[in-house]
């Protein structure tokens, strides 16, 4: 055989390659409204960048006739490419593929290019759309999920992992995207759950749809697995861009640093009058931190989630910081065990990857309750205040308003590691809140004497200046200046060096 029909016969096979299962499974892809696993890939890299590994594999199963039917890349697509330039690696099930089924073959792909991205310090993404474990391979493919898992925690702190779900995603599978920092779901269109809705109705006999089960909107706002809901995939696969331009490619380098043209001295003078007079009254924090940032943009994480905190990313000065935030507008803010987890698993994110954090505090305690305590809200509180104190990174703490007892010390406070502790005028600063003190102090007390000592109460804790004479404060500040105060902050910060003791590693409260 001559060269060129040696190049004819590779560009056949090549073409034959790009077609997965073939046009009529690509054409009932797209008519199912899901983008093809070639489409997703092309519309999340940088045009022309995608560069593919293992594009000829195919299994090794001889089980039930598998031998006869073998197709070129066995259901998973992957490589490496670039996202606004810089570098990064992707694998994506193809769902035309043996319903893009995992094989030992293609987890050898998956695994390949996670190490890959572990050597070269890049973010690796799963474009996730299967019907689980190939049955045909048995224990096969259950290694293969073995491996990936096992590639996955070895990278965790290393480079960022993100998990699309644009599909299916049951069973073990799920493990996966589970371990990665980040998940991304469509609506209606993405499932993850450990056993299905047939399997739910045979062993607990309970009637669930795979919607109601494990689909977009549970996950987001229910379990907290998913960190982001989109409307189709088009717009998850720009989410997906827009985090990563938060992000550094890996833990040794910091995030990129963007051309700041907004005016680092800007002052809002609508945030003097955001909070409240009467300190029951609740405010949207999601004002504050619009307000202050960036172009007033705020790209926040899991918003359906635990609702009770706010976490996100954004800019100050063209550095990425990532902000912690109580929701005065949600169940007063409280702590609670969904909120004490959402922000934990934020907070660690960011220090591993060198991201400032911001907090901002307005928090009257931990959510009481029977419910609240069998279910382990000491153990979850733990991991807040675990996280805060563990964190390396510049942490600049803001106390709004309200700042009691536990909740107080747990969300960054001086004592806990936080940098530089700010306060406005109107924070309350205390054991907790003046009604509740009196209840206890002046429990046997007629009602004229209560009240006098909660106006005493209120005067000498509903401000800053008890803490601020303490050195717990390092500044109170007026709301209309934050922006300024916390660039300043962060730039005072940015050479900050602290290293934890020597250890293997630590045991959070998980």
């Amino acid at each position: 055989m001559n060269n060129e029909k040696k190049y004819n016969e590779f560009e056949l096979k090549d073409k034959a390659a790009n077609y997965g299962g073939g046009e009529d499974k690509l054409q009932k892809q797209r008519e199912s409204g899901k983008m093809t696993a070639r489409e997703r890939i092309d519309t999340l890299l940088d045009k022309g960048t995608f560069c593919e590994f293992d594009k000829f594999v195919t299994h090794r199963c001889t089980n039930f006739g598998m031998d006869k039917t073998k197709i070129a890349g066995d259901g998973v697509i992957s490589g490496y490419g670039h996202i606004d330039g810089r570098l990064v690696y992707v694998y994506a099930y193809d769902f035309t593929v043996y319903g893009g089924s995992l094989s030992a073959a293609n987890a050898a792909k998956i695994v390949k290019v996670q190490q890959m991205a572990l050597k070269n310090g890049a973010p690796v993404i799963a474009l996730n759309d299967s019907g689980g474990a190939r049955i045909q391979e048995g224990v096969e493919s259950l290694t293969g999920y073995a491996n990936i898992f096992y590639q996955n925690t070895m990278a965790s702190g290393v480079i960022p992992q993100i998990s699309a779900i644009l599909g299916p995603c049951a069973g073990g599978a799920c493990y996966s995207p589970a371990l990665t920092d980040f998940i991304f779901m469509v609506k209606e269109k993405s499932h993850m759950f450990v056993t299905g809705p047939d399997v739910v109705k045979t062993v607990t006999h309970e009637e669930v749809t795979k919607e109601e089960l494990g689909g977009a909107m549970t996950h987001s706002s229910k379990s907290g697995v998913s960190h982001f809901l989109s409307n189709n995939e088009e717009e998850l696969l720009m989410g997906i861009r827009e985090l990563l331009s938060f992000l550094p490619s890996n833990n040794m380098e910091d995030a990129p640093k963007e051309a700041c043209t907004d005016d680092i001295n800007r002052e809002d003078e609508s945030l003097m009058s955001l909070i409240p007079d009467d300190p029951n009254m609740p405010y949207d924090i999601k004002e504050l931190i619009e307000s202050v940032v960036d172009n007033h943009y705020f790209y926040e994480v899991q918003p359906h989630f635990a609702k009770n905190i706010v976490v996100g990313f954004a800019r100050l000065g063209g550095k990425s910081v990532g902000i912690v935030a109580n929701q005065p507008n949600y169940v007063a803010g409280v702590l609670d065990i969904d909120a004490s987890d959402k922000a934990a698993r934020f907070i660690r994110f960011c220090d591993c990857f060198n991201i400032p954090l911001i907090t901002l505090e307005d928090v009257p305690g931990f959510l009481p309750g029977t419910v609240q305590e069998h279910n382990g809200i000491i153990r979850h509180g733990a991991k807040i205040v675990y996280a805060y104190a563990e964190a390396t990174v510049p942490k600049i703490t803001l106390i709004t308003r309200k700042a009691y007892g536990g909740a107080y010390i747990v969300m960054s406070s001086k004592q806990t590691g936080a940098d530089v502790n700010l306060s406005y005028p109107t924070a309350e600063i205390a054991v907790m809140g003046a009604e509740g003190a009196v209840n206890i102090l002046y429990r046997n007390a007629d009602a004229e004497t209560k009240q006098k000592a909660i106006e005493d109460y209120k005067e000498n804790f509903a401000n800053p200046y008890r803490v601020a004479e303490l050195g717990y404060i390092d500044e109170i500040i007026l709301p209309r200046q934050t922006r300024f105060k916390l660039i300043q902050a962060l730039e005072m910060t940015k050479n900050k060096s602290v290293t934890n003791p020597p250890k293997k590693h630590g045991n959070i409260p998980l």
